[in-house]
């Protein structure tokens, strides 16, 4: 009797694996939320992936719709400098690789005012609604990990969708 139900829970335990790797998978490409885009934007931050040395971020960015890699996706970073102001010396724009991934090495920002320290990042990728978000580094933290989930857009005719990094901080502009 009792080797029975074990046999039973085994068995149900089993049959509930795929469908907790299916909730996993759901939770794990939920977009990535709106963040405010702040005063400081300035866009076409040069293009490279080293801005400072004590922090490192990275990341896969993804599409919510199955979870792939979104490869070439275009991500601007910009963060305050060790005097708490933002500068051109802590902009940079980082091109993801064909899977999907970006590394970003930088020093760790202050904060300022009532800000805690943060990194603010943009990414524009065609085919992909923008998304405008903000990394909170933890206090001491060497490295951190941020995967950037994109909605992708609604299917319209032919047509471009690269270089509207101004979109995303016109006024009226909907975030979500």
């Amino acid at each position: 009797m009792r080797k029975d139900r074990i046999s039973r829970f085994c068995l149900f335990v089993l049959l509930l694996l795929p469908v907790g790797q299916g909730i996993a998978d759901a939770r794990r490409c939920t977009p990535t939320p709106w963040d405010e885009i702040g005063p400081f934007y300035r866009p076409n931050a040069p293009v490279r992936n080293s801005i400072g040395k004590g922090y490192v971020l990275t990341g896969t960015v993804r599409s919510s719709a199955d979870c792939s890699p979104i490869p070439k996706a275009r991500i601007e970073f910009w963060h305050t400098g060790p005097a708490g102001t933002y500068d051109d010396a802590h902009r940079a724009t980082v091109i993801t690789g064909k899977d999907g991934r970006y590394r970003l090495e930088t020093s760790p920002p202050p904060g300022y005012g009532q800000r805690p320290p943060h990194i603010h990042i943009l990414v524009d990728v065609k085919e992909f609604e923008g998304l405008v978000t903000q990394h909170y580094p933890k206090r001491g933290a060497k490295s951190a990990t941020l995967d950037l989930v994109l909605v992708p857009e609604p299917e319209q005719g032919a047509g471009g969708g690269e270089g509207r990094s101004e979109d995303l901080i016109r006024p009226g502009k909907q975030h979500r």
